[in-house]
């Protein structure tokens, strides 16, 4: 009997929604118009624009260079065209913004109309606003936005192709309109520009940090790295100091001097007379080549080339400009006095940037500066730089700011802590390394074993 009672509820609640259902409809066929009918269609017909617009903004800036350079290289009108829109891409994206804001104020002007005809919101006014709210809002976003710029992406040529005359015929329409956002927005955009960010090296190396995970490959963190400090270089910290120079004295006879050039490998070479402070120029031996059977009465003086002078302090990024503005690859490097510290190269420069490069020479000469023991223990050369100590133990640049002073190669860094050349065997511990002097004489440090701790 329980049973017979629950169905019979059951069917007495049906009726129920399918009357209210039925007093629903027929209120509404009662309220509707043809100015309700035609508010239906144009907001219909308002979404499908709006659709298609805003996937027209993400087809357009979803085309990839080759097929940019594909429609550039076509005779077609519409091609054409849509090349002259791509090259103002302020005007287009205006264009973009300011129809779609048209269309969906005008969606939201006849929905309310519709709505305001169709039910009687006065007793429930706060209802009547959110279903305005929320069932319009989902509607442009959805209908308009979100589906549209998702099929785009997916079919960005058959987009553009289609909305190329379109979007060019509404820009025309709202020129006015588009030249006063893209004016002030210029006028924003130099604004900004002229305020600037102050982000310091250390905080783009720490964005670095941030940014880089485990999937990134080493070696582009270190070229990251190696531009964000690449201003702050002084050309000091990468030259080759003068007693690892190979120079040639102007009075050397050719045959020694062919010998040099054999023996070293090197494309250019500084010549001096009587001394390394006293420089007379460069000799580029490819200009020797025309020249390799004449005997010792040949004046190869004459082949050498004016040298390019450059102080210690100079930065490397103006150094690197002044090298492509004057063609040449070498510099000398001079002190405050006027005397001859060492040379930087262009090699030196890009080093900073992309890492290590060898060539076959380098190859050769590869474990004279550093070699690594173990995971802890290095044998380091005392000239080698600062700079590339840090490279090869993958420090952080700053690491002994506080005690090298002016130093800028380990035996430096020593010398500067100790105030005097220390004897072998001598043990150093600075910050977490242990420095051990493995080779020395009167005049310098020459071998160091470092220990990371």
């Amino acid at each position: 009997m329980s049973e017979i009672n629950t169905f019979a509820l059951e069917i007495v609640h049906i009726e129920s929604v399918l009357i209210i259902a039925l007093v629903l409809i027929s209120a509404i066929i009662k309220t509707f118009t043809i100015g309700i009918f035609i508010g239906i269609l144009l907001i219909f017909l308002l979404l499908i624009v709006s659709a298609l617009v805003s996937g027209s903004e993400n087809a357009f800036f979803s085309l990839t260079p080759s097929e940019i350079d594909e429609y550039r290289g076509s005779s077609e009108a519409k091609h054409q065209l849509i090349i002259h829109l791509l090259e103002r891409p302020k005007k287009l994206l205006a264009t973009v913004l300011i129809t779609n804001n048209f269309v969906n104020t005008s969606v939201v002007i006849i929905s309310t109309y519709i709505v305001a005809n169709l039910f009687d919101f006065t007793s429930f006014p706060v209802l009547g606003m959110l279903i305005q709210v929320v069932v319009i809002t989902s509607l442009i976003l959805f209908l308009g936005e979100i589906l549209p710029k998702v099929y785009a992406t997916q079919n960005a040529k058959k987009i553009v192709l289609f909305m190329a005359s379109p979007l060019h015929f509404l820009s025309r329409v709202f020129s006015p309109l588009i030249y006063v956002l893209v004016k002030s927005s210029s006028l924003i955009d130099k604004r900004i520009t002229k305020k600037g960010h102050n982000i310091s090296i250390s905080e783009l190396s720490d964005v670095i940090d941030i940014t880089s995970g485990t999937s990134t490959p080493q070696h582009e963190t270190q070229i990251l790295r190696g531009i964000v400090n690449f201003g702050d270089i002084d050309v000091k910290e990468i030259m080759k100091s003068r007693i690892d120079v190979v120079a040639i004295d102007s009075q050397c006879m050719y045959s020694n001097l062919l010998k040099i050039v054999l023996d070293t490998g090197y494309s250019r070479m500084p010549v001096y007379t009587e001394n390394f402070d006293r420089i007379d120029g460069i000799l580029y031996i490819k200009d020797l080549l025309p020249h390799l059977n004449k005997d010792n009465s040949f004046n190869w003086m004459k082949l050498i080339r004016p040298a390019f002078f450059v102080p210690e302090n100079k930065k490397i990024n103006d150094l690197l400009k002044e090298f492509q503005e004057k063609k040449i690859h070498l510099a000398i490097v001079v002190d405050e006095y006027g005397g001859t510290s060492g040379i930087v190269t262009l090699e030196d420069i890009l080093e900073e940037i992309v890492g290590e490069i060898n060539d076959e020479f380098d190859i050769a000469a590869e474990g004279v500066d550093y070699t690594k023991i173990d995971e802890k223990n290095y044998m380091f050369e005392g000239k080698t730089t600062l700079n590339d100590f840090y490279k090869i133990l993958g420090l952080e640049e700053k690491v002994f700011d506080e005690i090298k002073g002016e130093s800028d190669t380990i035996a430096g860094l020593i010398l500067e802590n100790q105030g005097k050349i220390p004897e072998k065997n001598t043990v150093i511990q600075l910050d977490n390394f242990t420095f051990r002097i493995e080779a020395v004489d009167n005049r310098r440090i020459k071998r160091i074993k470092v220990t990371v701790n």
